[in-house]
């Protein structure tokens, strides 16, 4: 089995085919793709396939350490996580092929007028070992 992050984005993907940012999503819609990803993921926990999932705020900052004292935080000016990551799944398959099917089906979470989304969903697996280093 390996594990995969499917990332979930709010900007930096091709545009989804339901391009309609949530905020604009009525209340019932809201609640319906959170039930949709819930869902899946009770689908997946059934296989043994899941491991974590996690929607992010869109509030964030970096923070970085500059020696003594508090560190420095700043709200930009580059591109920022909180900018672009709306959430993630962990799952833990036997393939990549599996791990691209389930992402796409995760890509059918319903969105605004309850059509899917079709968002796209970048596929990242986990490191196993770190390399091994010989001289």
């Amino acid at each position: 089995m390996a594990k995969y992050l499917l990332l979930k984005h709010y900007r930096g993907a091709p545009d989804p085919v339901n391009n309609v940012p949530m905020d604009q999503w009525t209340p019932e819609e809201v609640s319906d793709h959170i039930r949709f990803m819930s869902d899946f993921a009770d689908r997946l926990v059934q296989t043994g396939e899941f491991v974590d999932a996690q929607a992010l705020a869109p509030e964030g900052a970096w923070v970085r350490f500059d020696g003594e004292g508090r560190p420095p935080v700043t709200d930009g000016p580059f591109a920022e996580t909180k900018d672009l990551i709306a959430g993630w799944m962990v799952i833990d398959v036997d393939t990549y092929d599996r791990a691209l099917e389930l992402a796409g089906q995760l890509s059918a979470a319903p969105g605004a007028g309850g059509k899917p989304i079709h968002e796209w969903l970048e596929v990242r697996p986990f490191m196993t070992e770190p390399p091994t280093v010989t001289e």
